[in-house]
């Protein structure tokens, strides 16, 4: 079934296509020299100082009147001014970095107004409001809508300066939304599709909250996530695999508007984009409609949100037809309006185009009356939830607890006293297997600890025993089927993170196949999203061959900033692992898993999993050692052994398990000379990856040995003998030192 669509036509002024509401007026560009206005008098409403700038400029004209609506939306000539308002704070922050997009927040400018100011529920003064809507620019590279909206609506965090150090050094505008620099940007997107990702992980939370936390009588989870893709973000695959999820989960508080300008950095998207996105999304499960006036289709964009919100069962999808550098005289519609400066020619045409008299950055006094209402109306709604909720903490005192707990990302005391504890003497058990056991053992204490896997949940163990499926009809239950949708997995992950504090996801595939979401968890780490990610590591995955056998992975990960690569050996190894990665809320983890079975080593410990490498054994006495073997994971046994060995030879061997390259560089200096004293150059580590990187640990006199070639097919025993990770090469690299 087609979109329905919203009623609108199309005019065509001169030779630039506009659209206008059916029986509307054309709309008038006047095409004459204007100066800059400064209004000479300040109206009786309360207003940003950065709005009030000196009156400096030469010719300076009186205002007479000043439209200032009583009811809540605005309409006639204060709508069109607000929305220019929008396009020209983006024209000018563009300009004056020369840099930027500016077409797109040109296009969209209706779209944002409608949402801002008439739409969501938000508190200025506090972006964190927890029931506050959530809204998600998955166009990133459009970011100055965003801007231009939230300094409207009286942010503190985006000042007029702040505009007009768009995409500068320190500057709180970002050349793409970043939620860890700018209060009130709910997630960091720009690589296209990410957005969506986000969005989808951040309705998904509140369809489980309002599930678990919602009562007859009081609903204390009820907010909606918006959110702005464009073309680019429709042909990522990521969207599909996100939005496939949205459709069958029934996200009906998901309400996404498609920026359809058909213009990409190459040129118009015939060229590479032909689908009928509508027709897929209807595929996919959503409700779909299609505004094709998004120009100045204001009562278009109101009924559609309208309809949108009545739909509860699925998401919606808007598809808004739009002008990309709508009003540019000579770049409108045209893919030179996309990714660059207008220049200071077409920004003077534009502002004669649009008849607006005013200088860089100005906000019209009206304007800001109007949207001045949103600081005390954003407060009175938190105010009223709060004492709903107050009223809520009486009636239902045990949920209210567990609710602020996840609010406020508070853990509960003693919380890591679950994790299971291990002696050598216990049975051997693959590391997946242990994880499963610490899984289930924290899903007891954590109050909102859900997440899943890519379709391989019996294989790397994630299933959590005591809950059962997040589906459209069970969204309390806390094992989430991502299905074999590896990158939509980890970017929706990453906007459960971002939703609340106290919300943990993780999910797990195939550590080799981390490649198919590594730029999700690239922004978990960029985002501060605290995401697990559990996996299967190294040639121990054995029989399944090269293609599933990670090599470059583990030193992959080391490199990329603000993310705890966790590589543990055993039980104690594995729940330290889980402990790190639960207090680390600000960066994500990734814990790689061993499918073979190990044994629970002596000296291993969850204490020394949090310092990131610690001494296991050691027969040497004062800091010197002969020879340092360093491991991790599943070659640590082998390390073990090969000090016994080496230690019957008469020699002081030390074995250092380095867990987590991150956590031992944060620990002191003296800490890390008591493991790996400078005056001990005979060293030698081995892991079952990649050897770059270890130089930094072994030094110029140590031995490295691992693995720099693709594996192989044959069970994980002779894999390991065939490429040398045994106890044979230790000894043989011990004697060439």
């Amino acid at each position: 079934m087609a979109a329905r669509s919203i009623t609108g036509v199309h005019a065509t002024i001169g030779t630039r296509s506009f659209s206008m509401p059916t029986g509307g007026a054309p709309m008038q560009v006047p095409m004459r020299h204007v100066e800059f206005l400064r209004l000479m008098s300040l109206g009786s409403c309360s207003i940003h100082s950065s709005h009030v700038a000196s009156l400096s400029f030469k010719h300076i004209i009186h205002a007479t009147t000043i439209e200032v609506p009583e009811g809540e939306a605005a309409t006639g000539q204060l709508l069109e001014k607000s929305v220019n308002t929008i396009r020209f704070l983006a024209i000018d922050a563009v300009e004056k970095a020369n840099s930027g997009h500016v077409g797109m927040p040109m296009g969209c400018a209706p779209m944002g107004h409608i949402l801002y100011d008439e739409v969501m529920r938000y508190n200025p003064k506090n972006p964190y409001w927890f029931n506050r809507d959530r809204f998600v620019l998955s166009s990133g590279h459009g970011c100055m809508l965003q801007y231009a909206l939230l300094h409207l609506a009286g942010y503190n965090s985006i000042s007029e300066q702040d505009l007009k150090h768009f995409s500068q050094w320190g500057s709180r505008t970002p050349g793409h939304p970043e939620n860890f620099v700018t209060p009130g940007v709910e997630v960091t997107t720009g690589p296209l599709g990410q957005g969506i990702a986000n969005a989808v992980g951040l309705a998904l939370a509140e369809k489980h909250l309002a599930a678990r936390f919602n009562k007859p009588d009081i609903e204390i989870v009820d907010h909606y996530t918006y959110v702005i893709l464009g073309d680019g973000c429709q042909m990522e695959g990521i969207s599909n695999e996100v939005c496939s999820l949205a459709g069958h989960w029934g996200l009906g508080k998901l309400v996404a508007f498609y920026d359809d300008n058909h213009i990409s950095v190459d040129g118009d998207i015939e060229i590479a984009f032909t689908e009928d996105v509508s027709a897929r999304f209807e595929a996919l499960g959503w409700h779909t409609l299609w505004i094709k006036n998004g120009n100045t289709g204001y009562d278009d964009l109101r009924e559609a949100i309208k309809e949108a919100k009545a739909v509860t069962d699925k998401p919606t999808l808007i598809k808004v037809t739009t002008t990309i550098g709508f009003a540019s005289p000579n770049k409108t519609n045209s893919y030179r309006a996309h990714g660059s400066a207008l220049g200071t020619k077409e920004v003077e045409a534009t502002r004669q185009n649009l008849g607006w008299p005013y200088e860089p950055f100005f906000v019209p006094e009206d304007v800001n009356c109007h949207w001045s209402r949103h600081m005390p109306r954003g407060a009175a709604l938190e105010v009223d939830w709060d004492a709903k909720f107050a009223e809520y903490e009486k009636k239902y005192p045990e949920d209210a607890a567990t609710l602020k707990s996840i609010i406020s990302g508070e853990l509960p005391p003693g919380w890591a006293d679950v994790l299971p504890k291990y002696t050598p003497e216990g049975p051997e058990a693959a590391t997946r297997n242990l994880s499963q056991q610490c899984l289930n053992a924290l899903a007891e204490v954590l109050p909102c600890f859900l997440g899943g896997s890519a379709d391989v949940a019996s294989s790397s163990m994630t299933l959590i025993k005591t809950y059962g499926n997040f589906q459209k009809d069970t969204p309390e239950e806390r094992n989430v089927c991502f299905g074999v949708r590896e990158h939509g997995m980890g970017g929706i992950c990453n906007g459960m993170a971002l939703h609340s504090p106290g919300l943990i996801p993780y999910c797990a595939t195939y550590f080799v196949f981390s490649d198919y979401m590594r730029a999700a968890m690239r922004i978990s780490a960029l985002s501060e999203a605290g995401v697990i990610y559990m996996t299967h590591d190294s040639i121990g995955v054995g029989e399944n061959g090269p293609t599933h056998q990670p090599i470059e992975h583990l030193m992959n990960f080391r490199t990329m900033p603000n993310i705890l690569m966790l590589r543990p050996a055993d039980g104690n190894g594995t729940a330290g692992a889980y402990k790190v990665a639960v207090l680390n809320r600000k960066r994500p983890s990734v814990l790689a898993l061993s499918r073979q079975k190990l044994p629970h080593l002596p000296g291993t410990s969850v204490e020394g999993v949090e310092k990131g490498g610690y001494i296991i054994s050691d027969n040497s006495t004062g800091n010197k050692p002969d020879i340092i073997v360093l491991s991790t994971g599943s070659e640590l046994q082998i390390a073990a052994k090969a000090a016994d060995e080496l230690r019957k030879e008469g020699k002081s061997v030390r074995v250092v398990s380095l867990v987590s390259w991150e956590l031992f560089e944060e620990q002191s200096d003296e800490y890390k000379e008591s493991v790996l004293p400078e005056s001990v150059t005979s060293r030698i580590s081995i892991e079952a990856g990649c050897t770059l990187g270890w130089q930094k640990y072994v030094g110029a006199k140590g031995k490295i040995i691992g693995i720099d070639r693709f594996g192989a097919n044959a069970p994980s025993g002779k894999i390991f003998k065939e490429y040398g990770i045994t106890v044979e090469s230790i000894i043989t690299a011990s004697r060439r030192l």
